[in-house]
């Protein structure tokens, strides 16, 4: 056929257009659908079922189900609200086939009267052989200012996992009782643990271990009762410990994990830090409030650099201006291997000197990130050290790499002193 050459050819590129977005969501495999709706909450997963005849029961072979107390439909009380839910997750439970889980999701506010309801929903889960579990029953502060003091947390039945494949376990604000013959579980399956709230000991993080001897990532938050952590095990990969803040006595925390490539210890009131074994550490994150009286515990986590000098990538708070005037660590102590670095800072005086402190330190820094710090306490005044004669703060090395620098939320400040 010859072509006409009156015809405008952005025609013909907008029909041909117009034909591949003209596909029907209906047209899409029932696989791509599935792995669609696995990202809704299973309440609109559900709704779907209004669209088509293809789509009525597809809800019903989503792998992942995802009850989420937020997006439900409020009622005329807190009582009424929770009752709808809980028959609501009965029932769609009763319906659905019993086909394997990749995720269980649940978001709620927890009663007691809703014990034997949230036993069957986990016990269902682990039945069929669910990979991820997610229990969520802290939502927000303002979900649960009706809430009596009397109140008891979920108390999680750890021992059924024994019946199941569970691969990730993640508990918020439960209660956790652990069965006395821990070391012969032999939860061989699970990799990730995430806790939240939750009251351990020392010898329930131990037991922990023993039960699942192949775990790779741990991150414990807002978690309480524990006084001296040791931690070792040659598989654990990723460690996150954050908000550990104890009223009668500092955390003692011990590292031996060999195999160790990420560690961020956030908000932790350690009386003694000590490192062990961190031979493979790639990442350090530490922070904590800025504020006087929390200078200390930034100190005890930082000053243990020295032993992890190998690291490649840091994100720590600017308090090195008074850390640079301590002799805890070798005065030929680098960090030749870091190359990226996120300095959490302000942009006085007294933090550039802490700034040009930690740059003395990082020979081979490729990358830094500046991102604004929230302060407390507020810092000597700039003006205080305007005539500082510590100059060799500045005094950069001349081979030192630095390719990227970035600041977030800068705020230049223009201080004028009255002669």
């Amino acid at each position: 056929m010859e072509e006409n050459p009156n015809q405008d050819p952005s025609a013909t590129t907008a029909a041909d257009a117009t034909s591949i977005t003209t596909t029907n969501l209906n047209d899409l495999s029932q696989d791509i659908l599935l792995h669609i709706l696995s990202f809704l909450p299973t309440l609109e997963s559900i709704t779907t079922s209004l669209i088509s005849k293809k789509w009525k029961s597809l809800w019903s072979l989503v792998p992942s189900l995802n009850f989420s107390y937020v997006h439900f439909p409020i009622y005329k009380s807190f009582f009424t609200t929770r009752q709808f839910f809980s028959e609501f997750v009965d029932r769609t439970l009763i319906l659905r086939p019993p086909l394997p889980l990749q995720k269980f999701r649940l978001e709620f506010i927890y009663e007691d009267r809703y014990g034997c309801h949230v036993d069957s929903w986990v016990r269902y889960a682990i039945k069929n052989r669910v990979s991820e579990l997610d229990l969520d029953f802290f939502i927000d502060e303002s979900f649960h200012i009706v809430e009596s003091e009397r109140r008891r947390d979920y108390d999680f039945p750890f021992s059924a996992l024994r019946n199941g494949k569970v691969r990730v376990l993640k508990l918020c604000r439960c209660d956790l009782t652990l069965p006395a013959d821990m070391e012969r579980m032999n939860l061989w399956s699970m990799k990730e643990i995430f806790f939240d709230q939750i009251y351990m000991t020392d010898d329930m993080v131990l037991n922990l271990f023993k039960a699942c001897p192949n775990i790779e990532v741990l991150k414990l938050e807002n978690c309480y009762g524990m006084e001296n952590l040791r931690l070792c095990s040659e598989k654990l990969q990723r460690l996150g410990l954050s908000s550990f803040y104890t009223a009668e006595r500092e955390l003692y925390l011990e590292l031996d994990c060999p195999n160790l490539v990420w560690l961020s210890i956030d908000c932790v009131e350690t009386g003694e830090f000590c490192i062990k074994n961190l031979s493979s550490l790639i990442e350090f994150r530490t922070s904590i409030a800025h504020k006087t009286e929390h200078y200390g515990h930034w100190f005890k986590v930082v000053k243990q650099l020295h032993r992890i000098a190998h690291i490649k990538h840091l994100v720590v708070q600017n308090w090195w201006r008074k850390f640079a005037h301590k002799d805890v660590i070798p005065k030929d102590f680098h960090l030749p291997n870091l190359k990226h670095l996120e300095l959490q800072t302000g942009y006085t005086q007294y933090d550039l000197l802490g700034m040009a402190a930690l740059l003395e330190l990082c020979p081979n820094l490729e990358t830094m990130i500046l991102d604004p710090l929230y302060k407390i306490d507020d810092d000597v005044s700039i003006l205080h050290y305007s005539c500082i004669s510590n100059r060799q703060y500045f005094q950069f090395r001349s081979h030192l790499l630095l390719f990227s620098l970035s600041c977030f939320s800068f705020c230049r400040r223009v201080y004028q002193k009255n002669s």
